[in-house]
């Protein structure tokens, strides 16, 4: 099988890098090592900035999210049982954010794929990327109980950050930068209303809290639990109880309780892998970056790895210049710090951490507060949380 650009991974970015190729008239193959059932209902990301949601409509991959998406227009701060609203289009000329779930928008990008795309193959486990530093590159993989090779041009590993692509670049060129947080988020879905419009995050002296959602019929909220804890240890009345707590405010705010229909808990890190390219292997999302969840970023830094790959790409292919495929790695880079320290100043803003003290709590309030009273902090953090512009 031969290709210009072989894609490894289905999630959203492997998906929409076809999509942006194929509407630039350059074929290409994706090999996802899941079925179709297992890509279209695993849970991950629900926020998607303004320039993710742009790209979704100028890619044809829009219009269900338009629909049935709920456009959030600012987040709600709590601390110190006080609210504080930032207002997006109010700080940032105009921009706001979309709730619609991952699993959502790889829906919409699989069936333009099998309707208007190249290959889409499930259930194809890539194993190796090989002669990544030449013009050739080869994708072997498993589809259909034989093994085959995939011949590309190009390669693009969008495979997680457990996948093969990555490892096909030598470790003596590479560096990581990483680190690990000792907690992680115990995440449930729940049958019920969202008890607000918009997303609450929550400081609270036993730890941070998230109001978030799926649907106007089904709430996504979170605790902080150290790291290593069992979902199941955790009873439901339990659960609420502590989001009732951490969610207190002195007014008359009340938190909806409902059937929990799903536990999980969510480790915490931030990893960078540098560089993103070695030859004509391009690493995109996970793959080479994860970031903590609280800056709302992992699916959005995808989306402009690949955003930036497919300009550069047809940029090359237009005028023959490899300037830009020769830019992706400082390009996304640039990007992707930004995000990297975005989410760990949210992160760490938000978050008690074990151990903490009197000072470091205070000191915790006090930036609160700034955001609360300033309108160059608050705007700082509207500019981030609705995303910085793609390279």
């Amino acid at each position: 099988m031969r290709t210009t650009v072989g894609i490894i991974g289905a999630g959203p970015a492997g998906l929409l890098l076809a999509r942006l190729l194929h509407n630039a008239g350059i074929d290409s193959v994706v090999l996802e090592s899941r079925d179709r059932a297992y890509v279209e209902r695993r849970q991950r990301a629900g926020i998607l900035e303004q320039g993710t949601a742009d790209v979704l409509r100028a890619a044809g991959a829009g219009q269900r999210m338009d629909r049935e998406g709920l456009r959030h227009d600012g987040i709600e701060l709590r601390f110190d049982r006080r609210r504080h609203r930032v207002d997006f289009p109010a700080l940032t000329g105009g921009r706001s954010v979309m709730v619609y779930a991952q699993t959502e928008v790889c829906k919409d990008l699989i069936a333009l794929q099998l309707a208007e795309g190249g290959p889409l193959l499930f259930e194809a486990e890539a194993l190796a990327v090989e002669d990544a530093g030449t013009d050739a590159p080869r994708v072997r993989f498993r589809h259909e109980g034989r093994e085959d090779v995939l011949e590309c041009e190009y390669v693009v590993g969008c495979d997680g950050f457990w996948g093969v692509a990555r490892k096909a670049i030598p470790v003596e060129l590479t560096q990581v930068f990483e680190r690990t947080y000792p907690f992680g988020w115990l995440g449930i879905l729940a049958d019920v209303p969202p008890s607000h419009d918009e997303l609450v995050y929550a400081r609270h002296d036993r730890g941070f809290a998230l109001l978030s959602m799926r649907s106007p019929s089904v709430s996504r909220l979170y605790l902080q639990v150290p790291d290593g804890t069992d979902a199941e240890a955790w009873s439901d009345e339990e659960i609420w109880d502590e989001l009732e707590r951490r969610f207190e405010t002195a007014d008359d705010w009340r938190l909806e309780r409902g059937p929990i229909t799903q536990k999980s808990v969510t480790p915490m890190r931030s990893y960078v892998h540098e560089p993103m390219r070695h030859g004509r292997l391009f690493l995109a999302g996970d793959a080479a970056h994860i970031v903590p969840p609280t800056g709302a970023k992992g699916l959005n830094l995808a989306v402009g790895d690949v955003v930036t790959f497919a300009r550069a790409l047809a940029h090359q292919q237009a005028t023959g210049s490899p300037e830009l495929l020769d830019a992706y790695s400082e390009t996304c880079l640039r990007r992707i710090w930004q995000a990297e320290r975005f989410s760990y100043d949210m992160t760490t803003l938000l978050h008690r951490a074990p151990g903490a003290t009197g000072f470091e709590d205070r000191l915790q309030l006090a930036r609160l507060d700034r955001i609360a009273s300033s309108r160059a902090a608050e705007t700082d953090l509207a500019e981030g949380y609705t995303g910085f512009p793609f390279g």
